[in-house]
């Protein structure tokens, strides 16, 4: 645990420094398609048509002990977020092995969907890159970036959150470079 502190101040410092911004409540939700963690095809227009609305989160990694937590809490209220007629997807660059990790460690059953390219996390404005300090810090704690993400581009997402109505709209944001701090389900079942 006392890594995983270290870490995330770490990584707190990194993140305040980028420009990114993400998107607004009120502008047109970027449609994507994807296939999640169970082989399922994720069509967010798709999803649109058949559900009142889409709770789209961004989430770092298995290795992260705030994801793990909003991932839980998530989890639990599930039935009450699909009983207001939300479907649920969470974005990560971690690798499908390391999502397997995820869902062992938070029993979500939810979808769950890699962003290799960082398509997603570019549309929404969520990307960013873990500066060379950082990531030989997190080295030094065990985290090795390049195998938890599959590649050596140190991509993360700031971990938002987003509602998207039936409509395409979105209509929530949570959006904060502090990651710490994340939408509550209290939140997210008030937007929906």
């Amino acid at each position: 645990m006392k890594n995983y502190i270290l870490i995330a101040l770490g990584l707190i410092l990194s993140v305040q420094g980028m420009a990114q911004t993400g998107l607004k409540a009120g502008a047109n939700a970027p449609s994507f398609t994807a296939i999640d963690n169970s082989g399922k095809k994720i069509d967010l227009k798709a999803l649109l048509k058949t559900h009142k609305s889409v709770v789209l989160f961004f989430y770092r990694g298995q290795w992260c002990p705030y994801c793990n937590k909003q991932m839980q809490h998530i989890q639990d209220s599930l039935q009450l977020l699909s009983g207001k007629g939300a479907y649920v997807i969470g974005v990560t660059p971690e690798t499908d092995e390391n999502i397997i990790k995820t869902v062992g460690k938070t029993n979500a059953s939810y979808a769950i969907v890699q962003d290799k390219g960082y398509s997603i996390m570019k549309s929404y404005g969520v990307n960013y890159t873990m500066d060379n300090a950082t990531v030989a810090k997190y080295k030094g704690y065990g985290l090795d970036m390049s195998k938890a993400n599959g590649n050596a581009d140190n991509v993360l997402p700031v971990p938002a959150t987003y509602v998207i109505n039936s409509a395409g709209k979105i209509s929530f944001v949570h959006f904060d470079k502090d990651y710490s701090k994340r939408a509550s389900v209290k939140d997210i079942l008030a937007a929906l």
